[in-house]
Order: structure tokens, then sequence, then C-alpha cells
């Protein structure tokens, strides 16, 4: 940021300054090792930084430089992942998981919003001090006089959950089809941990995976397409993205093929036994006559 930070008292004199400061107690003592500062006083660009976040003790070193260089940011500025895979590069997956991380703590919040062209996007709010915002947000309101507090009511119910979308069915289920099914889902989460699944989930998409599994795809097939180009933001309910994701992308039912017809059978070659009439060479399936002859040997209907 080109403007100073109003923040800090033009000329405040360094709190570690002279012999107080670390580095000049260190020296003192006659310490060979460890880390010494060099420091120069920020008149303009710069950003102040709390220890609590340089140090933590939780954060990996991507996401601590990531969330100072965002802190750094002015108002307004992108943050999105391919923004930031553009400007650093540890590349896509490696920075959404570091977002991912200061989330966590409060260090970062995201939400998804839809613009007034029904366009989604992702909009950043980035926190310096997660543990002080929410006792900051009212200090300049006056005290209210607690309310009386009222019984909870018993026909009071705790908010339903939203049902999950609907699968596609398959024309014909078994126990093992379905056991083949849930195996898939429960390997889903080794392709990516956010697809982890509970009991309840699994059985209500066994199945769609059912109905891909009889158009002639092998489990692990499923399972590539289903955890395959996933997007890089949290997915907050993976059963209902995995729903929506076996009903769109449903492969169609193989080609129907019509049994084969059985092979013709080949008789051997045979002479006509009719005596003095015949003594052809035929192949049928009367053992003493040729067709011809079989055909006179039957009786003539009479008329009645």
């Amino acid at each position: 940021m080109d403007t100073q930070n109003t923040s800090v008292p033009p000329h405040a004199q360094s709190r570690n300054g002279g012999k107080n400061h670390p580095s000049h107690r260190a020296r003192a003592k006659g310490h060979p090792g460890g880390v010494t500062h060099d420091n120069t006083r920020h008149a303009t660009r710069f950003t102040v930084i709390g220890n609590h976040l340089a140090q933590h003790p939780d954060l990996s070193l991507l996401a601590i430089g990531l969330a100072c260089h965002i802190q750094s940011l002015p108002t307004g500025a992108p943050a999105d992942i391919k923004t930031l895979a553009a400007r650093f590069p540890e590349g896509t997956t490696r920075i959404a998981a570091a977002l991912r991380e200061l989330e966590t703590p409060g260090y970062l919040r995201r939400t998804r919003e839809r613009t007034p062209t029904g366009r989604l996007v992702t909009r950043t709010v980035s926190c310096n001090q997660p543990d002080r915002r929410a006792t900051t947000s009212g200090t300049s309101e006056t005290p209210k006089p607690p309310a009386r507090r009222t019984p909870a009511t018993p026909q009071q119910e705790p908010a339903r959950r939203r049902a999950l979308p609907a699968v596609p069915k398959p024309a014909y289920t078994s126990p093992a089809v379905l056991r083949a099914a849930t195996d898939v889902l429960a390997g889903l989460r080794r392709e990516d941990p956010r697809l982890l699944l509970s009991a309840t989930d699994a059985e209500h998409l066994a199945p769609g995976v059912a109905a891909w599994l009889e158009r002639d795809l092998s489990p692990t097939a499923v399972r590539k397409t289903l955890a395959g180009d996933l997007p890089l933001e949290p997915l907050v309910r993976p059963a209902a993205f995995l729903a929506h994701r076996l009903t769109t992308k449903l492969p169609p039912l193989p080609p129907f093929r019509a049994p084969e017809p059985p092979p013709a059978v080949r008789y051997p070659l045979r002479n006509c036994d009719t005596c003095d009439t015949c003594d052809h060479a035929y192949r049928g399936p009367d053992p003493h006559h040729c067709q011809g002859c079989l055909a006179l040997r039957q009786p003539t209907p009479t008329a009645t």
C-alpha cells in the first residue's frame, strides 16, 4: 500500500530499541547463534502484522505468508485462487489448501454471492485479529438490560436438514451391486478428503452409483469420474454435489444386442432307401428317405 498506516504514531520510539532489544541482550550474553535484527523504521508502504499470525503454531508457512500478502493488499484488490496462483509459483492446489487453513482460525472468510447479472462470485474478507472481531464489533453500543428469559416450549423442533437431491435408479438392484456401489462411495475420500460421506449419505447415493455400474462401467472408472475435476472452492455439502454429478453425468445405457440364433443343424450325407425309385444322395432329418420321397409317402387326406 502507498499510504502510511494511520494507526501508528509517526514519531513513536521502537519498543525494542536500545539496550532492551533481544538482539542486544543475546550479544551481551555472548550467544554465538540465533537471529539478530538489523531493522530500519518504515515510514511508508508498510503493513502491521501481529505475532499471533506470524508465529501461529498451527498454520503452515505457506498459509502465514499468504495471509500476510492478503493483509497488505488494498481494499478491492482481487484475492481469488486464480489471481494468487498467477502471482506466486505454488499453484492452485497448494494455494487453495492454504486458504482453507486460514479460514479455520478466522483470518479469512469467503462467501459465494450472486451478482445482479446472475454470476456467482467469491467475496473474500481478511481479518487481522480474528479473536477481537466479536469483542470490538459492539463497543460503541449502549449496554442493554438483560431480557427476561422465557422457557422454551416443548413444541419447538430443531431445523431440519435439507433433503439431498434425487439420484438415478438402476433397472435392477441386488445386494451385491449395492455393496459394490457403497465401496465406490467409501473410496472417494482417498481421491479427495473433501468427499468424506456419512453412512446416511452413502445409503442415499448408492442406487445412483448402481445405475452407473449397470452401464458397463467398472467401479474404478465410476470413482475416477465422480472425484475428477472438482472445484477448488470448499464443498459445503459433498453428498449434494455428488447427487448432482450422478444425475447430470449419467452415461447412456449400452446398445441392445439381440441374442444370436443357434447354429443350424448340418445333417450327414445319406442315400435314399426308397427301392428302385430314388437312391439319391440327400441331407435331412429322416435317416431313410429324402424330402421328395418322404412327401410321396405321406397319406393323402380324403374328402368327406
